[in-house]
């Protein structure tokens, strides 16, 4: 009888440092065969740092990281031939075409011609990139770029794929069309490793979820767990100005477990109706008008700025060597 396979990605106690700037302090985590795991976290929080050490391209100060059993510093060569990475600034030549770009992929991770062949036109046509296939990629879009560096990652048909932060500079169909490549390359057992601001993104593509913040592993789960730890629903008020949602902020306490982000309040909630109901009286008692009121099911957004006290959106600049 065989136990329960050895997981795809790993990472355990990871360190890494720059002076007395600490990008990751102890983080773990695993990524099984198959499944998606979602690193989430605002600019700066140690994500990417975590990629480049997985990836070869760093080596941590402490701690073990694992591909495919491979420990990826001591066996840099073989961990990168079972790789694909997108990182967040396209690696590729601007002086060739994206035709070019994708065969010299190929030819660089020892395909043979014929494959080299069929991969890159296959995957200029999937990435909406055929059309465009003969032009020099210093003629393309922020969006086209990132598309064809997602696709070059994927020439040579890595079983473990880590895409860092893939859809920044895409546009919302061409988030959702990626959005969609990824879901079939995980359904045909690619594993994942997906690092995101996107609280939707994550939402969607991840199996389990792991937020980082200042180096930290802060908390992980499935979408479903972290939005339970917040109660079953969110009341969110808007006013105007900063001083109202002070004033709001300090009277509905008593409703349930309190967020102020800046002109909204966020109140959650386990029973709804009877809350919003009191919300408006508590507001109406004390002439606070909002601007706009809602009750709705909580949101990965609602987890990260009750973890963090921060948006996930807030950009801080991450330390690199």
């Amino acid at each position: 009888m065989s136990g329960t396979p050895p997981p795809a990605i790993r990472a355990v106690d990871l360190y890494k440092s720059w002076g007395d700037v600490h990008a990751l302090i102890g983080v773990s985590f695993e990524v099984p065969t198959g499944t998606v795991l979602g690193l989430l976290g605002p600019n700066g929080a140690g994500k990417t740092t975590a990629v480049r050490i997985l990836t070869t391209l760093l080596k941590p100060d402490r701690g073990t990281a694992e591909v495919l059993g491979l420990d990826v510093t001591r066996e840099p060569m073989r961990t990168r031939a079972s790789i694909g990475l997108a990182g967040q600034y396209a690696a590729l030549d601007e002086n060739l075409t994206a035709r070019e770009n994708l065969r010299l992929v190929g030819r660089l991770t020892h395909l043979p011609p014929a494959r080299i062949l069929r991969q890159a036109d296959s995957l200029l046509e999937r990435f909406a990139l055929a059309d465009a296939s003969d032009r020099l990629v210093r003629t393309f879009s922020g969006g086209m770029r990132r598309r064809l560096d997602v696709a070059a990652a994927l020439v040579h048909e890595p079983p473990v794929l880590f895409l860092d932060e893939p859809t920044t500079g895409l546009d919302i169909e061409g988030r959702t069309e990626l959005w969609a490549f990824i879901e079939e390359l995980v359904g045909a057992g690619t594993t994942l490793l997906l690092t995101t601001q996107y609280l939707e993104e994550a939402d969607r593509l991840a199996d389990r979820i792991v937020v980082i913040d200042h180096g930290r592993v802060i908390a992980e789960g499935t979408a479903s767990e972290l939005k339970a730890h917040l109660g079953a629903t969110v009341i969110e008020v808007a006013f105007d100005d900063h001083e109202h949602a002070r004033r709001a902020a300090a009277e509905l306490g008593g409703v349930g477990e309190l967020t102020l982000d800046g002109k909204a309040v966020r109140v959650n909630v386990v029973d709804g109706a009877p809350a919003m109901l009191e919300t408006v009286r508590i507001l109406d008692a004390e002439h606070l008008e909002p601007r706009t009121m809602a009750l709705r099911e909580p949101t990965l957004d609602d987890v990260f700025l009750e973890l963090t006290g921060h948006a996930a959106e807030a950009d801080r600049e991450e330390v690199s060597p």
